[in-house]
């Protein structure tokens, strides 16, 4: 059943009663506005076909991943995958970016081995980008492989293992400064690992000396910056690594500080108590940039695709507040196989860029002021009054502005979608 949307004069005559509201606080609605256009989300290519790729599209997910359901559709090769993205950036305000992982290389039917991937095996997805825009970010793909089996890679005490890893990420950083070159903004080459044990281990030292020396041969050669920037990512435990994980947020803390490179915050990857938005102004304190993976962990690191939850809008604020937004790389990570996985990617980039917006739409100014002077009261009220205004009719203008659905009718598309292309993928 259709719903009935509102008209370009009722989105825009809203839009023009949201202004003058926000006006009596100071608030440039239209500067807002500007300043979200500017802002690219990463969209994750591996919520299109719940982290297979295709090296072997039919074998089993390793490093302690799951995609979990079983909804109809998911993308079977590079061409439906593209077509999926498409559509999904199609519903999306704004121009945004591409997060690819190795496992996503396009071969000719040739088995090329992750150590040996080179830049040419990923040409066409060069093509996509500079043809539609879109900057690519890289991830070595170091999970699903018979030599990541052992549950250990670049923290194996097996030093041919040790190799193979360290290879394939010398060889990702390569195919990340051909992004950076080609398209002309940089790339962001991100690793993580599944190395950990199941059950307390004897000796928690080694490893991540092992770990240590894997990335300095990793980071041997410099790479210009404006073409590629390097991260970890820290896990606090997985599916088979739950007693101890090599790559801590300790231990990557301290490595990107020692090294200059940006730390990846997952916001799955903490304990559940714990939310990334509070680490951000003490990281970078000591940091250029960092890099941040939006995700939803529901009693563990699930995945499930952001909403626009308390903590998404507070690590919006956060970056907002800070003036942080120049200095922090924001990328979509889940993989949910029981909806609409176009639906999915859609759903969480609209819920990260509203609860941005909902961010620049506060009169902080007036905020940092009351709180300068001690006057906590007055905070607290305006904190609490901005949650009635209408950031809503804000929003639905900035879809309308960009050529995009505005509220709920991006489901039409996505439908119609469904019937079109994704119920043929049996």
């Amino acid at each position: 059943m259709m719903a009935n949307h509102p008209t370009d004069k009722q989105i825009q005559d809203a839009y023009a009663t949201a202004k003058e509201r926000y006006a009596t606080l100071d608030v440039d609605t239209d500067q807002a506005l500007n300043t979200l256009a500017q802002i690219s989300i990463s969209l994750h290519c591996w919520q299109g076909d719940d982290v297979r790729g295709f090296e072997s599209p039919e074998a089993g997910l390793g490093g302690g991943l799951a995609a979990t359901g079983n909804y109809p559709g998911k993308a079977r090769n590079a061409e439906e995958l593209r077509r999926d993205l498409d559509k999904a950036y199609s519903l999306i305000p704004g121009r945004h970016r591409l997060n690819l992982h190795a496992i996503y290389a396009e071969t000719g039917g040739r088995k090329v081995e992750r150590n040996e991937l080179r830049p040419e095996h990923f040409a066409n997805w060069v093509d996509w980008a500079r043809e539609n825009g879109h900057g690519i970010d890289f991830n070595p793909t170091c999970f699903s492989h018979p030599l990541a089996g052992s549950g250990f890679t670049l923290a194996s005490y097996d030093e041919g293992i040790r190799n193979f890893w360290i290879e394939h990420c010398i060889a990702c950083r390569k195919i990340g400064e051909h992004f950076g070159r080609e398209l002309g903004t940089p790339c962001v080459t991100n690793i993580w690992i599944p190395d950990g044990f199941k059950d307390i281990p004897v000796d928690r030292k080694t490893p991540r000396l092992l770990l240590k020396d894997s990335l300095d041969k990793i980071l041997a050669e410099k790479i210009d910056p404006r073409y590629n920037l390097d991260s970890v990512e820290s896990k606090l435990f997985g599916i088979g690594s739950e007693s101890y994980v090599v790559g801590s947020y300790e231990f990557y803390l301290g490595y990107a500080i020692a090294n200059h490179i940006l730390l990846c915050l997952d916001s799955g990857h903490f304990h559940p108590t714990e939310v990334i938005s509070d680490k951000l102004s003490s990281i970078l304190a000591f940091l250029d940039e960092v890099l941040l993976h939006v995700s939803r962990g529901v009693r563990w690191d699930s995945d499930h695709v952001v909403i626009l939850s308390d903590e998404l809008q507070a690590l919006a604020q956060e970056i907002i507040r800070g003036g942080f937004l120049d200095r922090v790389h924001i990328g979509l990570d889940y993989f949910d196989a029981s909806i609409n996985r176009v639906a999915a990617w859609v759903i969480g980039a609209r819920n990260v860029l509203r609860a941005l917006l909902m961010a620049l739409l506060e009169p902080l100014d007036q905020l940092r002021e009351l709180e300068v002077t001690g006057d906590y009261t007055r905070r607290l009220a305006l904190l609490e009054e901005l949650k009635g205004l209408p950031s809503g009719a804000v929003w639905d203008y900035f879809c309308l502005q960009q050529g995009v659905p505005v509220g709920f009718s991006f489901m039409d598309e996505i439908r119609a979608y469904e019937e079109q292309e994704l119920s043929k993928r049996i």
